[in-house]
């Protein structure tokens, strides 16, 4: 059974849901476990707000994993927007950094209910890929990344911050480790002095 998405959400139902997704995403990242009315509770509703939104576990995993991902893609355009290129693909990179640590958290939870946490059949894949498409795209147009740069590239050069481990000063390791994968895709690009 999915959650209801009957389409426009009263302005209210929405901040309940949005504080429901933001407390299951802390809570599943600590405990594949976690019992569902701790999480209605810390969210602030009642069982019966928490339950019209989430009928099951699946269907809050699926929509939490959903919703960050879909955060993630929605941020590349908002920074292409407000900063030049290449300074938006960076920090765009420390927002996949958080998803990452995020997807580590939840990667149990997702293996119970898709059997795999891996790919394209992940909800919210195909709009990461677009972002990351996007961003690229952008860099090349304004000579800011070396020529050939793919997504496949980009994927398998930022991979190494899915291995960092999450319960640590992640948050440095993934900067230093990110700032040296930005300086490789800059090394030769065009538009560089």
């Amino acid at each position: 059974m999915e959650a209801r998405n009957d389409g426009p959400q009263r302005s209210d139902a929405q901040r309940n849901r949005e504080r429901i997704l933001k407390v299951a995403l802390a809570e599943l990242s600590r405990a594949v476990d976690v019992p569902l009315n701790s999480i209605a509770k810390k969210a602030g509703v009642g069982q019966g707000t928490f339950y019209r939104n989430f009928p099951n576990r699946e269907a809050l995993v699926l929509e939490v994993y959903r919703h960050e991902a879909q955060q993630l893609a929605a941020a590349a355009g908002e920074l292409l927007a407000a900063r030049a290129p290449d300074e938006a693909l960076r920090e765009w990179m420390d927002q996949l950094a958080r998803f990452a640590v995020a997807k580590a958290g939840l990667s149990d939870a997702m293996r119970q209910i898709v059997g795999t946490t891996d790919g394209p059949a992940q909800p919210g894949y195909a709009l990461v890929v677009e972002a990351i498409e996007a961003l690229i795209a952008a860099n090349h147009e304004a000579g800011t990344l070396r020529p050939g740069l793919t997504p496949d590239d980009f994927v398998l050069a930022v991979a190494g911050i899915w291995q960092i481990d999450a319960r640590g000063d992640w948050r440095t390791q993934s900067t230093r480790l990110l700032d040296l994968v930005m300086d490789g895709l800059r090394a030769g690009a065009p538009g560089r002095g």
